[in-house]
This record gives structure tokens, sequence and C-alpha cells, in this order.
């Protein structure tokens, strides 16, 4: 895996499950990696219904609360609007080549595989895919109607990566915290980017007898 530092784009979206994108922006800046960072409207509404999490609408104080939040980071926090078009990750030449979109909602999935590009997440998300970078979609639903599983189809076949938040037991969690470290533990597998939240298989505690 690459330990050299990076910039990652995160997007979280109104899909149960925002803790998963938080804990996910979190461990990259302890990690001393870059985040740019998309919280769309409906994200900000579950983040305070599952979190508690209370986030403004103007970026700069997302920022804000969110490093308050986090307390000390090593990397660089930066926070954009859905129509920031300005934005670095609007444009290919920019050369960012990582983006999650965690939770990712079935809405966002649909505009993401059919090239909607309505806002600024869904531009990213467009560029990543034309650009060939490393897009990884978590989408939180169930169960999955068909409309669904044909987008995913589509967008594996585009060269992203579906990763939906199903955590494992092997490794004998014992909280909450636990369970969403496992997920976030699979997406940076999937960045390349080292990390320590979980143990790896096989683990010797395990008895299968």
């Amino acid at each position: 895996m690459d330990g050299s530092p990076r910039t990652v784009t995160v997007g979280i979206t109104g899909a149960s499950g925002t803790a998963y994108g938080f804990r996910l922006v979190e461990v990259l800046l302890k990690a001393g990696h870059d985040v740019q960072m998309l919280v769309t409207a409906p994200g900000r509404l579950v983040a305070s219904m599952e979190d508690g999490l209370n986030l403004p609408a103007r970026p700069a104080e997302i920022r804000k609360r969110l490093l308050a939040r986090f307390g000390t980071v090593k990397g660089t926090l930066q926070v954009f609007g859905e129509s920031d078009w300005r934005a670095p990750m609007a444009s290919g030449s920019s050369r960012l080549r990582h983006m999650v979109l965690c939770p990712c909602t079935m809405a966002t999935l649909s505009a993401v595989a059919t090239g909607a590009s309505r806002n600024l997440l869904e531009r990213a998300a467009d560029v990543m895919l034309k650009e060939r970078g490393k897009l990884i979609l978590v989408p939180r639903e169930t169960p999955l109607n068909v409309i669904h599983l044909e987008h995913m189809l589509n967008l594996a076949r585009m060269g992203a990566v579906i990763l939906p938040p199903s955590p494992g037991f092997y490794h004998r969690p014992g909280s909450i915290p636990d369970l969403i470290d496992f997920v976030i533990a699979r997406i940076l597998d999937h960045l390349d980017i080292e990390h320590e939240l979980v143990a790896r298989w096989p683990q010797p505690c395990i008895d299968f007898g």
C-alpha cells in the first residue's frame, strides 16, 4: 500500500449511515491526508437525526465545526457547496483521482450512473469516471430493487467500486464504532491507504470448532 499523502474527495449524501462518512474524513485527516468534502442538504439532515451533528449550510462553518469535533489532525480539510463550480473536483484538469461517496443514496447513485451532473457532487463523480480515477460508492439501502442493481452493475462496468457498508464479525466487534471502522478499513484498502483500524484475516483468536 502507498503511505504517501494524497487528496481524497468525500461526498456525504442523505442515506442512513452518515457516521461512516464523517469517520472516514476523520481517519484520513488524522493520517495526514487532505480531504475535499461535500455534504448535501439531506446529508446534513440525516447527520442531525442519527449523529446529533447539527451542521450549518455554509461550507466554512461546516469545516470549523468538524475540525472542532475531530481535534488534532495532520491533513487539510476543505468543504465545498453543491453549487461551487469553481471547486477543483469540478474539472479533470485538477488531477484529483480519488473519491468516495459515503454514504451514497440510490438517487445519487442513479445520477452518477446516468451522468446527470446536476450538482458539484455528481459532477465530481462524473469526472472520476471520465478520468479513470478511483471512485468508491458506499450505497446504504435495503432491500435493493432491479433499478438499484442495474445502476450498480453499470457503474462497476465503468470502473467504480461498489462497497456496501456490510461489516464483518470475524474481528469480534464490541461496539458500533468497531463496526464502522471495519467498513472504513475496507474503503481505505481500496484507496490503497495504509491503516491499522482492524486486524487482517486470518485472526488467531478465531475458534471455528
